[in-house]
């Protein structure tokens, strides 16, 4: 299935997913890197969870599905670090919105069977 025959819940889902994987990318390797903790290390527990429902690609709903189960993990990590870090809360508050639109496109996909 294209991506242009997905519809538009479900492309802003998979925009959301991509975000959030840059995201990480540019919070914990490049802007604020680890001071204690090896750098592939925390990479390695950031962005591969978001690169396992590759393996369902094909059927986006399910990979959304997936995301969205994952993405409690980074909505939690993004409230705490909000709560906790000052120099992290602009990029904790980012995770937070990219990780409710990621939950919200779910919701949205969602069709309600006739009656």
């Amino acid at each position: 299935m294209s991506v242009s025959a997905l519809p538009t819940e479900q492309k802003i889902g998979l925009a959301a997913w991509a975000a959030l994987g840059a995201l990480q990318l540019i919070w914990h390797g490049w802007l604020l890197k680890p001071q204690s903790v090896p750098m592939a290390l925390v990479l390695a527990i950031a962005v591969i969870p978001l690169l396992l429902p590759l393996a369902a690609v094909r059927n986006p709903r399910r990979a959304l599905l997936w995301v969205g189960i994952l993405a409690l993990f980074y909505f939690c990590h993004g409230v705490a670090e909000a709560w906790s870090s000052p120099v992290e809360r602009a990029l904790a508050i980012v995770e937070i919105v990219l990780t409710l639109l990621l939950i919200g496109t779910l919701g949205a996909g969602v069709r309600r069977p006739r009656r």
